[in-house]
């Protein structure tokens, strides 16, 4: 079957790669993440991925007195840790990869370049991007949302650790409401937690819609690629 959407960018948060106490990388969970990338990618769709770091450091939640600057800087450079693993397994499994980041590290990966990120995506390769936007105070989802405007993806991909966008946490809350659809203006009126409101009103203004499902349900990523239902779909 075809694809819906021909390049996308898959945000993927650290936590999902975490071992059990939330900390680290689990080999399998990352093996995992890896094949239903990989799986995407043999439907024919250009990948970029941008990966979170909760599972090496949060921010100002580890040491609420550090300065905000610092504690985003170390929430970027943990996030190459996590970009590189990714790597590692894609190539592993015969696939060419690359990690681009909005930091210089040229020892470690390349520079975020917009023409040589598309040349990337011509030559057939996953392209994994960390350090978010390269500035503090703003999240990896906003990363994510800044590279599909960049990179001209058709799709924002957001592999979370529930099945969707709910009216309230439904971890708490047996009698939350799962959204099948809505508006980019629902997400920021309703102040849902689907993502911050950076990102959700930078995929509004670039008319990139944004899908939410669980990263950890069979298949769901590539529903989401084919234009299957799947999760919550957020668009005008």
């Amino acid at each position: 079957m075809s694809v819906k959407y021909k390049r996308v960018i898959i945000k993927i948060s650290g936590e999902a790669l975490a071992k059990d106490n939330g900390m680290g990388i689990d080999n399998d969970k990352l093996s995992f993440v890896v094949d239903q990338i990989l799986a995407v990618k043999e439907l024919g769709a250009e990948i970029g991925i941008v990966v979170g770091a909760g599972n090496f450091w949060r921010g100002r939640q580890a040491d609420p007195g550090m300065n905000r600057t610092t504690a985003d800087h170390m929430g970027m450079i943990a996030t190459v840790i996590n970009a590189l693993a990714i790597q590692d397994r894609i190539e592993r499994k015969g696939v060419a990869s690359r990690v681009m980041t909005e930091l210089e590290m040229p020892d470690v990966a390349e520079k975020f370049i917009f023409k040589r990120a598309l040349r990337h995506f011509e030559k057939g390769r996953v392209i994994i991007f960390a350090c978010g936007t390269g500035n503090p105070y703003f999240s990896t989802d906003t990363g994510a949302a800044l590279k599909a405007a960049q990179v001209g993806a058709n799709a924002l991909l957001l592999a979370k650790n529930v099945d969707g966008v709910y009216d309230s946490d439904p971890k708490t809350n047996p009698n939350a409401k799962k959204y099948d659809t809505l508006t980019y203006m629902d997400v920021i009126s309703q102040g849902l937690k689907a993502t911050d409101t950076t990102a959700i009103t930078m995929c509004m203004e670039n008319e990139i819609p944004v899908i939410a499902f669980s990263l950890m349900e069979e298949d769901a990523m590539k529903k989401a690629i084919r234009g299957e239902a799947v999760g919550t779909y957020i668009g005008k």
